[in-house]
């Protein structure tokens, strides 16, 4: 692993690919294998939210990658071409995939995550607003809802925290309504503030 200091001097203490100076982390570009350094980069906290899906994707802020894609760093230019081939729908994106070149080894790496597959659209669970929702956040029901196999009845306006996402379906969310964990359909219910 390389030190922060090493990633620090490389990026100039910028985001690899946005050049953003704000809050920076290491990303370990997967599949990383134990201590290999070159699958490392510094980036900022919108990259990683998008690349790791947990944020949608803002194609405005990825215009960066027409120049980051032509850094000489391995984990850099794999980095770029996922992020392309999920705006590849987009002319400048594609157009930016044409130009590039990663020999077939990188190339091999690239696609390994099989990232590069699907569109750009990212799944999260969102609300009856579209707020997207997070683990630990308190939602409010907005419909009183009957729990199936039980002979409780969840009202309207009840305040249900430190919610679990559901990871196999954007749907739904798992919280405790008078004491009793449930599956509540995301439609049903608004983010508090």
């Amino acid at each position: 692993m390389k030190s922060e200091a090493e990633l620090k001097e490389r990026s100039n203490n910028q985001c690899e690919l946005c050049e953003s100076t704000g809050a920076l982390t290491i990303y370990e570009v997967p599949p990383a294998a134990a201590n290999d350094t070159d699958k490392e980069i510094y980036i900022c906290n919108t990259c990683l939210a998008q690349i790791e899906k947990k944020e949608e994707l803002d194609a405005n802020h990825w215009q960066c990658l027409t120049t980051a894609m032509w850094s000489e760093v391995p984990a850099i230019q794999v980095v770029a071409w996922r992020m392309l081939n999920r705006f590849r729908q987009e002319s400048w994106a594609a157009e930016n995939l044409e130009m590039m070149y990663l020999d077939d080894e990188l190339l091999e790496f690239a696609k390994a995550t099989g990232d590069h597959t699907g569109d750009g659209s990212v799944a999260l669970h969102k609300d009856s607003n579209g707020n997207i929702l997070a683990a630990g956040d308190t939602v409010t029901l907005i419909k009183d809802l009957d729990v199936k196999g039980s002979s409780l009845n969840a009202k309207i306006g009840t305040a249900v925290r430190n919610i679990r996402l559901d990871p196999n379906n954007i749907e739904y969310i798992e919280g405790k309504v008078d004491g009793q964990m449930i599956v509540i359909l995301t439609k049903y219910v608004k983010k508090q503030a």
